[in-house]
């Protein structure tokens, strides 16, 4: 079977999102199968191509830990062209790092995301101008609440960028929460989420079912959707955000099929 690691993340990157958004080569590869298919082996649900076992990068079995999820994998890989287009792959690039990358390396991501919990995106408000802070408010303080409710985390927030030191405790609460994450899928789509989104919070509350997807993505875009409603919409940003917002929705999928 052709090799794919010219074209999917290295495993030396257990970051999920850097692994998630790898660069493509300019020149992509021909599609080198007809059929991608799922079959059960092991406990696993493997993806195959003309009947052979697909590989990660890493020349580990690609496979997922529930049916649901390996037939997203398959469905990715069936609805390629002639050429194989990794930008068009999200739940494959997310899964092959979570095999490679996360599950040898599950405490270094728990870290990276331990770290957004000190600075999240929801702490840092706006005084003005009025609508833009009452946005925040209807946007993040339910997060907040969430966070204060369901782990005991009570954060401090501040006004503008200077940063705001948090409080120990609940920074340990919601290590303790990410800790509770087994799955090395279901954490590579976390960490996933986390980073488009700016806010562990954001990508945990949303993970609990607090928050769909629709209102997850647009509360962490509340500052840039305010910029356009006074000055207009940029065609680039708009794309750059929808690019994103695809694999913030490709993460929340591999998340909740990872556990189904």
């Amino acid at each position: 079977m052709t090799d794919s690691r010219d074209w999917f993340p290295s495993d030396e990157e257990p970051n999920p999102m850097r692994a998630a958004q790898a660069g493509m080569k300019p020149t992509l590869p021909k599609r080198f199968y007809k059929e991608a298919g799922v079959e059960e082996r092991d406990g696993l649900f493997h993806l195959t191509l003309d009947g052979r076992t697909a590989k990660t990068p890493s020349k580990q079995p690609l496979a997922a830990p529930s049916r649901a999820l390996a037939e997203a994998l398959a469905a990715e890989w069936q609805g390629q062209g002639g050429e194989i287009d990794p930008s068009t792959m999200p739940v494959t690039r997310i899964v092959n790092s979570a095999i490679d990358g996360v599950a040898p390396r599950k405490a270094e991501v728990v870290d990276d995301l331990v770290r957004y919990a000190g600075s999240d995106l929801v702490y840092y408000r706006a005084g003005e101008p009025e609508r833009l802070a009452k946005s925040q408010d209807e946007a993040w303080s339910p997060v907040l609440d969430w966070a204060r409710d369901a782990h005991g985390a009570r954060f401090a927030l501040g006004e503008g960028v200077m940063h705001v030191a948090q409080p120990e405790e609940a920074i340990a609460a919601i290590r303790r929460a990410i800790e509770q994450i087994r799955s090395p899928f279901a954490l590579a789509a976390l960490h996933v989420m986390t980073t488009l989104s700016g806010s562990v919070l954001i990508a945990l509350a949303h993970a609990a079912g607090q928050l769909d997807t629709d209102h997850a993505w647009a509360a962490a875009h509340v500052d840039e959707l305010y910029q356009e409603s006074v000055w207009g919409e940029d065609y680039e940003a708009m794309e750059r955000r929808r690019r994103r917002e695809a694999d913030f929705r490709a993460a929340s999928l591999v998340y909740r099929l990872a556990q189904a």
